[in-house]
């Protein structure tokens, strides 16, 4: 594995990305296929294609107002929309000229990229980096009604690993892992979003 690179599960047409929320925001959600109020249209959404990411950061779907794990399928053009206009959240000296020369950018950006230590399945931190991807407000009006196919509920799976999980059955909760591969980019958006 590389430093910094995409692992996502995928198919031809779509990619997987993974969002946490409370039932009041979930529920319509599940439902429609689409985001509606109390989901705010106004601050940035972070889709992540990692499902251990988002495990270790909703506690397994045990925190306050993340008791819902949605598995979102966005069209993969849309996704490669989003990485081409990502801005990184921290001046990369492999990706810009200059602080300055980021900083115009991040001003600017529609999209912010951010890299994090990827998680084992018991929640620790691997040296290889997983994306998180910002959609701001000027995006997410089009990422709910044209990006994505099909949002589904995979809070029972997400119990039950857990349940497993907390019994120390990891071969067992290994079963239910999505298949995460190494999702292919040119080499264009490879150097903007600083894959390594």
């Amino acid at each position: 594995m590389k430093y910094q690179e995409i692992r996502a599960k995928f198919d031809q047409e779509t990619v997987t990305v993974y969002q946490a929320y409370n039932k009041n925001i979930a529920l319509p959600a599940i439902k429609n296929n689409k985001f509606e109020k109390p989901f705010s249209f106004n601050r940035m959404t972070w889709i992540k294609p990692s499902f251990l990411w988002l495990m270790e950061r909703s506690n397994w779907g045990n925190k306050s107002n993340q008791d819902y794990i949605l598995e979102i399928k966005i069209k993969r053009a849309c996704w490669n929309k989003a990485l081409s206009l990502g801005v990184l959240t921290d001046p990369d000296k492999e990706v810009y000229a200059s602080g300055h020369s980021w900083e115009k950018q991040f001003k600017e950006a529609k999209v912010h990229i951010q890299w994090d230590p990827e998680r084992t399945l018991k929640g620790g931190k691997l040296q290889e980096r997983t994306i998180q991807v910002g959609i701001s407000r000027f995006l997410i009006e089009e990422y709910n009604n044209d990006w994505i196919t099909e949002i589904v509920d995979i809070t029972p799976l997400v119990k039950k690993m857990n349940a497993l999980r907390k019994a120390g059955k990891y071969k067992d909760v290994k079963r239910f892992l999505p298949k995460e591969n190494v999702y292919p980019l040119s080499e264009a958006i490879e150097k903007k979003i600083g894959v390594r």
